[in-house]
């Protein structure tokens, strides 16, 4: 075994191995920072001071400093910088000085998720335990403290309390007043990563956070926020919007880095392998790597393969996903920070600040889809200074080829903004109606002063929702207890799933996904077990389902149509028109496809009756012109498989300028949308009143088209893939796409040419004569404005086609006999066809594409 953490030689014999160094596209080396220390304006009490040299901490980083000194003064603080840069030093040595000051005073901290919770109970643990002058109570209180616990902390509420964001809409707010002593002494509200309170759970956190502070002044307390977060472009936007409070804000970081290595590898074999074959060579070197993979089973077979590939150091391989039992990942947790563990695969379960150890090398199996996560992640590694890599083996998806095509552009491009929307109607509305059940809802009170709020309340009122009072001025909720309805991390419904056999719960599954995943006939994939959807019961929100072993997935399929609602904005961009706007989206479910799993080969087509889901949502589209709708036509491009591949790729890379998921967005393409008058691209929030993702997208819609584009005209494939314009959600089953179309519409719409990447179409033989259009071109969407088939020429078109091309060769015989440049007569043939073959110095597939004719280069030409 080689010396440990030697970073340096890993690198030398990844990039010189013939395996695996002709697929590194791009290495780079991130220097190294030295610490810039500072003190507070106002010196510590002398048992803080000894406090911090018991921990061995010598001086604080500028920014620690800084942080301090803000919250001394009472002002609300955002700290956004990167991993393991001692952003909980800066909020727990003030709240230790304030429990000195009084030994009443209570702090909140709110962690997204438990084991955070853990975590930082462990760090306050050993920051006090040498000091016998100052012992703070500390407890947690999440869905794993038991109810005899529970009880005990409400009634001598502990001077910190660590929780969640469920617990306080299901259990602090609800029943404030069995928390009246914590609130009243309430002093400080620590929000943790609050960065992932962004999309859903950000327009839901925006209303906890409303009602909180609503609960708050009812008990006299004003306590002072201190939001953490990631690196993201708009920490104090974000914070903000949340909480609706003026913050401070924190982005320099004043924390010592090592050296990083940063490796793009796009891989021959699939990347979950070349991730195995990398850590493998890790283990051997003594490197503790962590690996991140997409999803919950994919982090679990990379275990299982590791493992059984991995000789003696088997035992000390594991997998770490949400789903295991609370005991089990608090003992992975602690093999990693001692060091018994070497490696761990895990999904985004351990990207956040949870302390695991000092971690050298990051494995990342497919691009995590925002900058701010592939930092964050790889802010794991080289915690305390040393050198460290992170190597990101790129997927087939867009975003993942993108940055292998441009590594400089992801190294250079700023952090995501963390997007959210608070005036989110329907979000909004439950949580009034929670409000109200907290505490009457007064007409003078700031919480109703907002336009949006008023109207809901009004809204609510005229449903029934809320009562007012007899003289006016106060809403009581008609509902009992309405906070059980509300689920902080999703919209709509949710559906229990259940075994048919057993009884048992299998899971939930929100009312969007369930008529998507669990259908009748649906394959539903848990826990590594498949199941067959028995049932899909509306009335009871039940799916029941039976085990089953069988060799097919099942893939949905769906018709979707919008209708225009409200334009809220409109701007040209380029040479097309872009909006933005409320949108009523209808999603029919179809029926669903069988594909065998090996073969990839569609087995089936079984029809469904559900109804549709219907909802309202925010969305901008792009007008398609009709000139440039022509001009595709006169080309015999298929117009509408070009604009549905530009709304597959725009979607596809909308994450690199917005924060999101693909998951997140919808899509529609029509040829004629009849409220816009001609073709159009929509693209909508994918939740009931949107999420404030394409409100942010269309501020940044003229990159969204030239990004699109630069992704399509890249990709070295011929007809289309998963990295440009397929889409593995398509209710169509990615048809009709077409590539060349697409191109040849962006470049119109944008009307830039890359010199450095000449754009060219497809030359048809015969373009002047429409009769001899070629057949693989002819387009049907004169027929249709949906997704369609191409349907087969006639027998009587096929004679009639031949005859032409006859003609045309004799024609071509004739022009050959009277040529006055000929040297010497070409003598006619009595065959009665003639074969033009040429033969190309590189094939389609290499210059990327057909559409690319002009790359692939003459060798010879046969006339026969």
């Amino acid at each position: 075994m080689l010396q440990k953490n030697d970073i340096k030689e890993y690198i030398q014999s990844l990039l010189s191995s013939k395996r695996m160094g002709n697929q590194v596209v791009y290495h780079t080396v991130l220097p190294n920072h030295p610490a810039q220390v500072s003190k507070p304006e106002k010196p510590w009490p002398r048992i803080i001071d000894r406090m911090i040299q018991s921990a061995g901490i010598r001086d604080l980083y500028r920014h620690q400093a800084d942080a301090i000194d803000f919250i001394r003064s009472g002002r609300h603080l955002v700290v956004a910088t990167p991993t393991a840069s001692g952003k909980t030093m800066i909020y727990n040595l003030p709240v230790v000085e304030n429990i000195l000051k009084n030994p009443d005073s209570k702090a909140l901290y709110i962690f997204p998720l438990k084991a955070l919770a853990q975590d930082q109970l462990r760090t306050f643990e050993a920051l006090i335990k040498h000091n016998k002058d100052v012992k703070p109570k500390i407890a947690i209180y999440d869905g794993d403290t038991s109810a005899w616990y529970r009880k005990r902390i409400r009634e001598a509420p502990p001077n910190i309390l660590l929780t969640n964001p469920e617990m306080i809409h299901l259990s602090m707010l609800p029943h404030h007043q069995k928390w009246a002593d914590f609130f009243c002494n309430l002093d400080m509200v620590v929000v943790d990563e609050v960065h992932t309170y962004r999309g859903i759970m950000g327009s839901h956190m925006a209303q906890v956070f409303r009602r909180f502070q609503r609960i708050c002044s009812f008990y006299g307390a004003d306590p002072t926020f201190v939001f953490c977060s990631a690196t993201v472009s708009n920490p104090a936007q974000l914070t903000e919007q949340l909480t609706g409070l003026k913050v401070e804000t924190i982005t320099k970081s004043g924390a010592p880095l090592g050296k990083k290595h940063v490796v793009f590898i796009n891989p021959v074999q699939g990347p979950a392998q070349t991730a195995i074959l990398l850590l493998k060579a890790a283990l051997h070197r003594g490197l503790r790597t962590i690996v991140y993979a997409q999803s919950r089973k994919l982090t679990e077979l990379i275990a299982i393969w590791a493992g059984s590939q991995s000789g003696p150091y088997a035992q000390r391989i594991s997998a770490y996903r949400a789903g295991f039992l609370p005991e089990e990942r608090r003992e992975i947790e602690a093999k990693l920070a001692k060091g018994d563990l070497l490696a761990v695969i895990s999904t985004s379960a351990l990207e956040l600040g949870i302390d695991i150890g000092d971690l050298d090398l990051c494995l990342l199996v497919g691009y995590p889809g925002t900058v701010v996560a592939t930092w964050q992640r790889g802010g794991r590694v080289g915690r305390s200074g040393q050198d460290s890599t992170l190597v990101l083996i790129a997927g087939e998806d867009a975003l993942d080829q993108y940055f292998m095509r441009h590594p400089e552009d992801f190294l250079n491009r700023e952090p995501e903004a963390a997007v959210i929307n608070p005036h989110n109607t329907e979000i909004m509305s439950r949580h009034i109606i929670c409000a109200a059940a907290e505490l009457p809802l007064k007409s003078n009170e700031p919480f109703l002063q907002d336009e949006y709020v008023e109207k809901a309340v009004l809204d609510l009122e005229g449903s029934g929702a809320l009562l007012k009072s007899g003289d006016g001025t106060e809403f009581y909720s008609s509902r009992l207890a309405p906070h059980r309805h509300v689920d902080l991390r999703g919209t709509g419904n949710r559906f229990n799933i259940v075994s048919n056999t057993t009884g048992k719960s299998k899971g939930e599954i929100d009312e969007f996904r369930a008529f998507k995943e669990t259908h009748p006939g649906a394959i539903y994939l848990h826990k590594g077990d498949t199941f067959l959807v028995n049932t899909l019961d509306l009335d009871t929100k039940t799916v029941k389902v039976s085990r089953a072993k069988v060799d097919y997935y099942t893939r949905v399929r769906s018709e979707k149509n919008t209708e225009i609602l409200e334009i809220y904005d409109t701007k040209e961009i380029l040479n097309t028109i872009c909006y933005f706007g409320q949108l009523k989206v209808t999603d029919q479910v179809m029926g669903y496809e069988k594909w065998r799993i090996h073969a990839k080969k569609k087995l089936s087509i079984m029809p469904l009756t559900l109804p549709p889901l219907i909802f309202e949502t925010e969305g901008l589209w792009f007008k398609i012109p009709v000139q440039i709708q022509r001009q595709a036509e006169a080309q015999y491009l298929h117009f509408m498989g070009g604009i549905h591949a530009i709304e597959h790729a725009a979607i596809g890379i909308f994450p690199l300028l917005v924060m999101a998921d693909r998951n997140d967005l919808g899509g529609i393409s029509t040829v004629l949308h009849p409220q816009v008058g001609s073709a159009s691209v929509f693209i909508y929030d994918g939740v009931p009143g949107g999420a404030g993702l394409n409100r942010q997208a269309f501020k940044k819609a003229a990159a969204l088209l030239e990004n699109t584009f630069k992704v399509i005209r890249a990709c070295p494939c011929e007809t289309g893939c998963p990295s440009c314009v397929h889409s593995p959600k398509c209710g169509s089953g990615n048809r009709p796409i077409d590539k060349a179309s697409a191109i040849f519409l962006l470049d119109k719409l944008i009307s830039t040419r890359d010199a450095a990447m000449p754009v060219t179409y497809p030359a048809d033989t015969w373009s002047k004569e429409k009769e001899f259009r070629p057949l693989e071109r002819v387009a049907s969407f004169q027929k249709k404005k949906t997704v369609m088939d191409r349907g087969k020429r006639s027998a009587g078109h096929k004679g009639r086609l031949r005859k032409r091309m006859l003609a045309r060769c004799s024609a071509f015989k004739e022009a050959c006999k009277t040529s006055s440049t000929a040297q010497t007569p070409v003598k006619a043939s009595d065959s009665r066809f003639c074969i033009f073959d040429i033969e190309t110095q590189r094939s389609a597939q290499e210059v990327g594409g057909w559409h690319r004719a002009d790359l692939m280069k003459m060798s010879c030409a046969v006339l026969y």
